[in-house]
């Protein structure tokens, strides 16, 4: 019997809920697919890319140019809302300019992650995000893909079978933050994304 490939690991890992292990070069992943009150989720994985900065650079400067290089234009600098919301309509992606936060994932049933200064995360269209707690200085570079404008929607039951209308709908980004081309976020969501239309089509 063959070994699973790569690919087919990586999934059984997403579809078990876990991390992966590793630095900048390895993101880790995290699957929150499952609704959670009226927050949608997502079929897609969290992406979280650890100290993706180099040494001696301006960390918000730095994250800023690098995502407009590559398609993510910087649209704000502000922590994070300390209430649940998501985005039905965009992809958004977070670079930690400065501090640290704990940031609850995927709604009230959903997964505490730490972001410290350095780390990127991109959050799919419809995953619930709050900042629980941070430093005083806690600041994040926000960017969504070209062309893109975040609307933003609380945790209401009443919006969850619009909003996960919409969410079906977000086009998959073209180019990876950090390759301006393909890259850890292709390489991951384009898989994902055919398997789970591969399973709505069978049913």
């Amino acid at each position: 019997m063959r070994a699973p490939s790569s690919s087919l690991l990586l999934m059984m890992s997403f579809a078990a809920g876990t991390f992966s292990a590793g630095a900048s070069d390895n993101p880790q992943h995290l699957m929150l697919a499952s609704p959670s009150g009226g927050v949608p989720n997502n079929p897609l994985p969290l992406i979280i890319w650890p100290r993706v900065v180099p040494e001696d650079e301006e960390i918000a400067v730095w994250f800023e140019k690098t995502f407009e290089e590559n398609g993510w234009p910087p649209a704000w600098r502000y922590p994070i809302y300390p209430y649940t919301h998501y985005h039905p309509n965009t992809h958004e992606l977070l670079g930690v300019a400065e501090g640290w936060a704990e940031v609850l994932f995927g709604g009230e049933a959903g997964r505490m992650v730490t972001l410290r200064a350095g780390d990127a995360v991109v959050i799919p269209a419809g995953v619930g995000h709050r900042q629980v707690s941070a430093s005083e200085d806690f600041m994040v570079v926000g960017a969504y893909p070209r062309g893109m404008s975040p609307e933003t929607l609380r945790d209401e039951p009443a919006l969850l079978q619009r909003s996960q209308e919409q969410v079906k709908n977000v086009p998959l980004p073209t180019q990876d933050p950090f390759t301006g081309k393909s890259g850890a976020l292709t390489e991951i969501w384009q898989p994902i994304a055919a398997m789970h239309l591969q399973q709505q089509t069978d049913f």
